[in-house]
C-alpha cells in the first residue's frame, strides 16, 4: 500500500487546497488538523508523531506563522520526529522576509530530511478567505504598510507548487520563491478589488500602535502582538521584488491578481448584504 502524503495544516488557505488538488490526482493524502484524527497540534508535541506515522512525504505549515518567536525550536523538533517516523521528505511553506522563517528553513535544510521550500509573502486570499474580508466589505483597509508594494501571491499558486514538490522528484532541494507577476501597492491593491466587487473599497495607512490597539479587542491581545511584530518586520520594503519561483516549479505565469478579483467577485464573497 502506498504511504499516505501527510498535509499539516489540511484546513487552512493552503492545505485545504493541497488535500483537495491530491485527492483529484487520486493520491493517497491524510489531512491533520487540531480537529483531525489522529490530532496535530503544533502546541502539543505528544500529537505529532501518531500523526506522522506511516507517512513519508509531508506538508508543513506553522501556525500562527514561522515569523512568530519559537518558530525555529518548533521545527527542529519536528524535524526529529518525523526523522524518527520515517518520513523522507517535507515541503515546507515559509514566510518571504520572515527572520524566524529562514532559521527554519536552514534547520529543515540542514535535517538529513529531502525538503523543498516554498517561501511566500501576501496571499490574494488574504481579502477573501481571511481576516480582512470584512474590511472589504466595510470598503475600508488599513495597514501599517504605507506605500508599501507586494508581489501578492495566488494559494492556488502555493498549492500547485507544493503538490507537484509532493509528488516529483524532481523537485527534492529546491527552494522556490513565489511571486505574483506584477508588484502593487494595497492602494492598487484596494482599488483592484473595488473594480471587481462593484463598491468602494479604499486603503489608508495606520499607524503601528494604532494598527495594534485597533486588533486587540478583534481578535485579542496575542494574536494582536503577533501581527504587529509581522507587519513591522516585512513591510519595511524588503519584500519589493518580483522573483520566478512558480515559473521555475510548474513552466508557467502566477496568477495575476485582477484574475483573482475578477474569480472572487463571480462567486459573490464581496457582494454586501442588502
Amino acid at each position: 500500500m502506498t504511504s499516505p502524503i501527510l498535509v499539516i495544516g489540511a484546513t487552512g488557505k493552503v492545505g485545504s487546497r493541497i488535500v483537495a488538488k491530491l485527492e483529484a490526482q487520486s493520491r493517497p493524502v491524510r489531512g491533520a488538523s487540531r480537529r483531525s484524527t489522529p490530532a496535530f497540534d503544533w502546541e502539543d508535541d505528544a500529537t505529532w508523531s501518531p500523526a506522522l506515522a506511516g507517512a513519508e512525504a509531508v506538508f508543513v505549515a506553522f501556525m500562527p506563522d514561522l515569523a512568530a518567536r519559537g518558530a525555529p525550536e518548533a521545527i527542529a523538533k519536528f524535524a526529529e520526529k518525523a526523522i524518527a517516523a520515517g518520513v523522507k521528505q517535507v515541503v515546507l511553506l515559509s514566510g518571504r522576509g520572515e527572520d524566524n522563517a529562514l532559521r527554519s528553513e536552514a534547520i529543515i535544510q540542514a535535517s538529513g530530511l529531502g525538503y523543498t521550500i516554498v517561501r511566500a509573502s501576501w496571499f490574494n486570499q488574504n481579502f477573501s478567505d481571511g481576516v480582512f474580508l470584512p474590511a472589504v466589505l466595510e470598503g475600508f483597509i488599513s495597514l501599517p504598510a504605507g506605500n508599501r508594494k507586494e508581489p501578492f501571491i495566488d494559494v492556488d499558486d502555493i498549492a500547485d507548487v507544493a503538490v507537484a514538490a509532493l509528488t516529483d522528484q524532481r523537485h527534492l532541494g529546491q527552494l522556490y520563491d513565489v511571486t505574483g507577476p506584477r508588484l502593487m501597492t494595497f492602494a492598487e491593491a484596494a482599488a483592484e478589488i473595488s473594480a471587481a466587487a462593484g463598491h468602494p473599497v479604499t486603503y489608508a495607512h495606520i499607524a503601528l500602535p494604532d494598527f495594534h490597539a485597533a486588533l486587540v479587542p478583534e481578535v485579542g491581545a496575542p494574536t494582536a502582538d503577533f501581527l504587529r511584530d509581522l507587519c513591522e518586520e516585512v513591510f519595511d520594503g524588503r519584500n519589493e521584488s518580483l522573483s520566478n519561483g512558480v515559473q521555475r516549479a510548474l513552466g508557467r505565469q502566477p496568477r495575476d491578481f485582477a484574475d483573482y478579483c475578477t474569480a472572487m467577485a463571480a462567486t459573490g464573497i464581496w457582494k454586501r448584504a442588502a
